[in-house]
């Protein structure tokens, strides 16, 4: 588990599908991040099972849901993943929209960079995000992450939807 002062970001688990069911159905991830194929808790477990569970397993983290300390109330998702095409881990980062605006997304972001450093040993880590996500770009920024280039996400067709903003922290 990951601690802040106000945050714990804990592994997720097959427990987590309701609130998996409406982060990836929220219409900010599905603008920003695209649609898993996420409707109903059958799908958010194989979600669940095929994507953080596995790199868990795999590669020893993944992504962490993001709860208050003070009540335990899920806030969103955070972690890190590694992409077969990608050197860097690179930091996700989603907010459900009542916790948007608190400076949540920077101190778990803040937080799971130092866990890569000091726990993993990953002094570089990358983040994507797309060309219109301001508050990502903001947050990003704000914790030193600096712009490296635009890249089409592979395993995609060419549609100018799939070009995101490649950023870096090294």
């Amino acid at each position: 588990m990951i601690t802040t002062e106000r945050l714990r970001l804990r592994r997720l688990q097959l427990d987590d599908a309701p609130f998996i069911l409406e982060q990836v159905n929220d219409p900010s991830w599905l603008e920003q991040i695209g649609d898993r194929g996420v409707h109903n808790l059958d799908d958010a477990r194989g979600f669940l099972r095929d994507g953080p569970l596995a790199s868990y397993s795999q590669h020893g983290f993944g992504l962490y849901l993001i709860e208050q300390a003070e009540d335990g109330a899920p806030v969103g998702l955070c972690g890190l993943l590694q992409r077969d095409w990608l050197d860097d881990v690179d930091v996700g980062y989603a907010l459900m929209p009542a916790y948007r605006g608190r400076g949540y997304a920077r101190e778990a972001v803040r937080a799971v960079i130092e866990h890569a450093r000091q726990d993993l040993g990953r002094q570089r880590v990358a983040a994507f995000t797309s060309p219109g996500n301001v508050a990502s770009i903001g947050v990003l920024e704000s914790l030193g992450f600096r712009f490296q280039r635009e890249v089409r996400l592979p395993g995609k067709d060419q549609q100018e939807d799939n070009l995101v903003k490649l950023f870096a922290l090294s």
